[in-house]
């Protein structure tokens, strides 16, 4: 994974690597305990000097993201593993015999603790009502700015769970949450630090979800004719952000790249007549394919549209799926 920074962007170096960064390891680029590159090597690659590369590993640091261990480097958070060993201690299948055994086993740990027998039930009757609350529903939050992220993650999300999931700013989570503090909060693992804190506050949970690695669309890219024009549509701006540093990381300038919301018309029609080859999200899709057949006789030429598969990984919604009790 290659990071390029815009020199002429008005967005700040630092941010620009922070975001592509996170970007890497929400795709699973940078899959957990992977070591980041050092210092010295994002200055080779970015130009940036190593001051400004320490104060971003600093904010991924505490922003959770990242952990640093002394001697030895920079390496992904496993935030799944923390909230296994924090939660849990054994996931393997089994026997009704194994589960009594367990349940006598706690209970009598309980008890030698000093609970009584009443004070016993009422931890375990917390506990479940705690994991039913919880589970009621789910709230998909991300900015304001980057929505488009929410809207993906939830339709996605509707078809595979039986519990209602909502769309949620983070700026408007707070009230939320205060009006109805049940449910789970889910998000992008760009934003999962605040929400984490926002989520203790009011007695529920959050979790963050794995984005696909998109290797269909990134193996297309690989094989274009250099020279071609790249069209990107995504209801999301942090994708197209995204997408922008990862098609430069792959090819350089071979490739000219224009990126649209699909909503701005004017902006998408200019990319349909200029590109070879368009990549979408599955709501842009219906837009695009309007668009072609409103203007089919001013363009030179019908573009290859390819429309993303999956926004998640399967693997994360299994996951979910799990968390909110929906699955063993």
């Amino acid at each position: 994974m290659r990071f390029h920074i815009q020199q002429e962007s008005d967005i700040p170096a630092s941010s620009q690597l922070y975001n592509q960064i996170c970007f890497a390891i929400a795709a699973r680029h940078y899959p957990p305990g992977h070591r980041l590159p050092s210092t010295r090597q994002l200055a080779m690659q970015t130009g940036l000097h190593r001051n400004t590369i320490s104060k971003v590993y600093r904010q991924l640091e505490n922003d959770g993201v990242v952990e640093a261990i002394a001697g030895s480097g920079i390496y992904v958070r496993d935030q799944q593993k923390q909230r296994e060993i924090k939660t849990s201690t054994n996931f393997r299948t089994k026997t009704v015999t194994d589960i009594d055994h367990e349940i006598r086993k706690c209970v009598d740990g309980l008890l030698e603790a000093g609970c009584t027998l009443q004070q016993t039930r009422e931890l375990f009757t917390q506990e479940i009502d705690w994991r039913l609350k919880c589970g009621a529903r789910v709230l998909v939050s991300t900015p304001k700015e980057d929505i488009g992220a929410s809207m993906l993650i939830a339709e996605e999300l509707r078809p595979n769970l039986n519990v209602p999931v909502e769309v949620v700013p983070m700026e408007e989570l707070e009230n939320i949450l205060t009006n109805s503090n049940n449910g789970t909060v889910v998000t992008s693992r760009y934003f999962l630090q605040p929400l984490e804190e926002l989520a203790k506050k009011h007695g529920v949970r959050a979790i963050a979800v794995d984005l696909s690695d998109f290797s269909q669309e990134l193996s297309m890219l690989k094989e274009l004719r250099a020279g071609s024009c790249v069209g990107i549509v995504s209801i999301s701006p942090g994708i197209l952000r995204a997408a922008e540093v990862i098609l430069h990381s792959m090819r350089g300038n071979e490739l000219l790249l224009m990126t649209a919301n699909p909503e701005v018309s004017s902006r998408l029609l200019a990319l349909l007549r200029a590109a070879n080859y368009v990549l979408c999200d599955s709501p842009s899709l219906p837009l695009i394919e309007n668009t072609l057949r409103q203007n089919r006789s001013q363009l030179m030429r019908m573009p290859q549209v390819h429309c993303a598969g999956n926004y998640l990984s399967e693997s994360t919604i299994k996951q979910l799926r799990k968390e909110i009790g929906l699955t063993k």
